[in-house]
């Protein structure tokens, strides 16, 4: 995919499939590209760049998690590539912690895909999907991220608090917002 234009084929969500490895494993290693310019990625990165045993490694575990029911993975799928995740993964060990009425948000989208409103389809799927599954959703986003931020923020998420030195990239650090969405308290559609 990259080096290519982006299609101007319509964007499908879809839940993950194990074809999605090689898609979903690009967009995350041109993070490491976007990182060591300098560009303030939205999340956070090994040290170096995961072998990609150690991405299959993840991937399988990912994959695993979804088919036993403890994440939400959606997908977007651009002309038969994936293009971007959202994952929510359950917080608690098992469906019967304390803590398994609580989800954790990612979301990741290809560079080429970015600013076309896919991370706004992932994440309107990723929060329908998790109605009735969570009870709350959190998430955390970088204060250098305010375009993330007002993204959450209109699908109903409020802040809790802050992380001071969350990240240290490049010698400086980066505070955390913490937010989170009660599906108790927000509205069905954003």
């Amino acid at each position: 995919m990259t080096g290519h234009p982006p299609s101007p084929a319509p964007v499908r969500l879809r839940e993950l499939r194990w074809t999605d490895f090689d898609d979903l494993r690009e967009a995350y290693y041109l993070l490491y590209e976007e990182r060591d310019s300098g560009y303030p990625i939205g999340i956070g990165l090994f040290g170096h760049r995961p072998s990609l045993a150690d991405e299959a490694q993840w991937f399988q575990g990912l994959f695993a998690r979804v088919q036993n029911g403890a994440t939400i993975a959606s997908v977007a799928e651009v002309g038969g590539h994936a293009v971007g995740s959202c994952m929510v993964n359950r917080v608690g060990p098992s469906e019967d912690s304390e803590a398994a009425h609580m989800g954790e948000l990612g979301i990741m989208v290809h560079r080429d895909w970015r600013g076309r409103g896919v991370g706004s389809a992932l994440l309107e799927d990723a929060l329908a999907r998790s109605r009735g599954k969570f009870e709350i959703v959190r998430l955390a986003v970088f204060v250098n991220n305010p375009r993330a931020r007002a993204l959450y923020e209109r699908f109903g998420f409020v802040p809790y608090g802050r992380l001071p030195k969350a990240l240290r990239r490049n010698g400086e650090f980066v505070d955390e917002d913490l937010l989170y969405l009660d599906f108790g308290t927000a509205p069905a559609n954003r």
